[in-house]
């Protein structure tokens, strides 16, 4: 029978070596705790760089494709209104660059946003655009969509479905030359669609005219020069966006 003082002795060793892992347990935890604290916020910080970093690129991408808009609206619509294909008021006319001021503004604002929308939704296909990605691929798309905005206001067919067929084929080699996508191509023809209702609803408004319209109030090859346009801006934001990832990852 074990005596009173060795019960006593094992009690107190019990309890001690108890406490031990009751301390130590409670040690474990807050370290654990104390560390999923701080990976918690490093993640958070690298979160909120990062969503930094992609909402500045964003803003510079959106701004360089305005600022394109705006050029191009500026030249081509002088060439349109030169060779009187479209009709301002008197008093438009009398203004800088002979054209509406509002012009400038909503193509550079149409272009941001088409340029935005082409590699977001090549990233929610999941299918990277990666045919004829260089800056010398989108310098010559460009120079043939003016090349085929020129046609369409320096080129004389005997009627305009010739010319409207003339440039359709040329929109399409556009595509086919400088994209080649489902999306691209997707894409092309909304901005061509959504641009001619657009178009329509201004002229019958009387904002503008075209001479001698032939699809209701415009021109029957204006889709195809609307749907050339998509195509460039969406290769100029393509483009953008491929710099942008790659100096995100530089970084």
């Amino acid at each position: 029978m074990p005596r009173p003082e060795e019960h006593c002795w094992r009690r107190s060793c019990t309890s001690r070596v108890e406490s031990k892992n009751y301390y130590r347990e409670n040690w474990v935890a807050s370290k654990a705790e104390e560390m999923m604290s701080i990976i918690t916020s490093v993640l958070s910080n690298v979160y909120g760089s990062l969503h930094s970093v992609q909402t500045a690129n964003l803003i510079r991408r959106g701004l360089v494709l305005f600022t394109v808009g705006v050029f191009l609206a500026l030249v081509l619509n002088l060439l349109q209104v030169q060779r009187n294909v479209t009709l301002f008021p008197e008093e438009v006319m009398a203004t800088l660059f002979s054209s509406a001021w509002w012009i400038p503004p909503c193509c550079g604002t149409a272009a941001a946003v088409v340029g935005l929308l082409y590699p977001c939704i090549d990233s929610h296909l999941g299918e990277p655009h990666k045919f004829k990605r260089e800056w010398a691929s989108v310098m010559r798309c460009i120079a043939v969509f003016v090349g085929i905005n020129h046609a369409s206001a320096k080129l004389d067919f005997a009627n305009n479905v010739q010319l409207s067929l003339t440039l359709a084929a040329l929109s399409l080699g556009l595509w086919w030359t400088f994209d080649r996508s489902r999306s691209g191509f997707g894409l092309g023809i909304g901005t061509a669609f959504l641009a001619t209702v657009i178009t329509q609803l201004l002229v019958y408004n009387g904002v503008y005219q075209y001479t001698y319209p032939d699809f209701l109030y415009v021109r029957s090859w204006l889709p195809c020069i609307f749907f050339s346009g998509g195509v460039t801006a969406g290769n100029i934001g393509r483009q953008l966006a491929m710099g942008g990832v790659e100096k995100l990852h530089n970084d």
